[in-house]
């Protein structure tokens, strides 16, 4: 399990709660609405007097260090502005920006993970960035399933610092032992539900402790990881998890398609018992699973941890798997400006260049993060070329941002619980799904 990436994960699961800390007031159009023209080239001659920004962000050391160097240079450009970064640790940044957010001290810009952008919007406490975005924030370039996941009500909440996505892992040697045919490395042709399967059942020795499929990164995991993966079995089907205007799941969730995919699922851990419920630990470097999901930061932590296992000769990489449909999971970190800002225009310049089109590169380079904007997918070789072009197309065409609703935290919890009862407890599907949908609505009226 890649930790920094679980640890990032976790804090996706605010508490529906959240909604109703903070500030309620959305009356800063005044700060929201000073001329779009003193962003960007202009943001050092926004004010006479020198500017300080806060800007808070989880700590995570590689992608500070590259912070730090894209501050410096900002600051060296822009003399009058100061950029004040404060690291938090993963466990306590959510709850330190919604104190700050009740007390009425946000900082000036915040680093947001995807699923909680909707959360901070509703509760007016971001900016809208629609007018900086039009005007020099180069919108086309972002992937538009990225794009997607930064708009609530109609406006774009964040810029984002990268994206993510999943993809199949498989051992090499032991499909090559079986005699099976390795899947294919071209990004659209994904092997279906059935392909996985069969080769699943063939790789699977009970005997040895060996699981033929594993299909979600860090199993039964209590934090954002677990839905992260598990909702793409949905939408895979053909299914979705709420109705267009994301006001209930009855009808949605509890569609045919949906039960379809979770008797699958079901099955994978309780009749054809291809899937470990209790994952161990390194399971796929170890070798006790045969096909595993894991992100592209996987292939950093595999040649530190394990350098002996390695890509084009122990494992290689082909794209996630489909059933109706080729969907692919996304969604990442991003930074916002809030609401109580005194400084929009110099805020907007610092955010667009850390995420802007050249930061962008400057960032891949310095974190090998998924990009997502599609000229650094061009900027860079090895971005066109196996295995991250996987990574990179599938970001690009087959993606489906998770539900961008305030009341996403309990649509996390309810979708991480019903593949639990399913898989875990082996709950009858359909009185799986009547939980699901009650505790998702129940959400979304406490919002409203």
């Amino acid at each position: 399990m890649n930790k920094k990436i679980a640890g990032l994960l976790l804090t996706s699961a605010l508490t529906v709660s959240l909604v109703g800390c903070g500030s309620n007031d959305k009356t800063n159009t005044a700060n929201s609405s000073e001329p779009a023209n003193v962003a960007s080239d202009n943001a050092s001659n926004a004010a006479a007097e020198p500017v300080e920004l806060t800007f808070w962000r989880h700590d995570f050391a590689p992608e500070a260090d590259s912070l730090n160097k894209m501050i410096k240079t900002f600051e060296e450009k822009y003399p009058n502005i100061t950029v004040k970064m404060e690291l938090i640790p993963n466990d306590q940044y959510e709850t330190k920006i919604r104190t700050a957010l009740a007390g009425g001290n946000p900082p000036d810009i915040m680093a947001l993970d995807g699923p909680t952008l909707a959360s901070y919007a509703h509760q007016g406490a971001l900016l809208p960035l629609d007018d900086y975005m039009n005007k020099d924030g180069n919108k086309d370039d972002i992937a538009k399933p990225v794009l997607e996941s930064l708009t609530y009500d109609g406006k774009i909440y964040a810029a984002p610092n990268n994206d993510a996505s999943l993809a199949m892992f498989y051992n090499k040697k032991m499909f090559e032992a079986k005699g099976i045919p390795l899947p294919s490395k071209n990004p659209d042709e994904a092997w279906t539900w059935d392909q996985m399967l069969d080769a699943a059942k063939k790789l699977n020795d009970p005997t040895n402790g060996v699981y033929g499929w594993n299909p979600t990164p860090w199993g039964f995991a209590g934090h954002e990881g677990a839905p992260f993966s598990e909702m793409v079995f949905l939408w895979q089907s053909g299914g979705e998890i709420l109705n267009p205007e994301m006001t209930t799941a009855k009808g949605f969730l509890d569609s045919p398609e949906n039960k379809k995919a979770l008797e699958f699922w079901g099955s994978l851990y309780n009749t054809d018992k291809v899937a470990p419920k209790e994952l161990p630990q390194d399971a796929f470097a170890n070798g006790k699973v045969a096909i595993n999901i894991d992100g592209p930061w996987a292939f950093g932590a595999l040649e530190a941890n394990f350098p002996n296992f390695k890509l084009g000769v122990d494992y290689d990489v082909a794209p996630l798997w489909k059933d109706a449909k080729q969907v692919t999971p996304n969604g990442s970190w991003n930074m916002a400006i809030t609401a109580k800002t005194k400084h929009p225009a110099e805020a907007w310049a610092f955010l667009n260049w850390v995420t802007g089109v050249e930061g962008s590169k400057q960032w891949y380079q310095d974190t090998k993060n998924l990009p997502a904007r599609l000229s650094t997918a061009e900027a860079f070789q090895e971005l066109k070329e196996y295995p991250m072009n996987i990574f990179v197309q599938q970001s690009a065409k087959y993606a489906h941002p998770r539900p961008v609703t305030p009341a996403y935290p309990a649509v996390s919890e309810a979708v991480r619980l019903l593949f639990e009862d399913v898989g875990l407890g082996g709950m009858n599907v359909d009185d799986a799904l009547k939980k699901a949908v009650d505790k998702i609505d129940s959400g979304i009226a406490q919002v409203k």
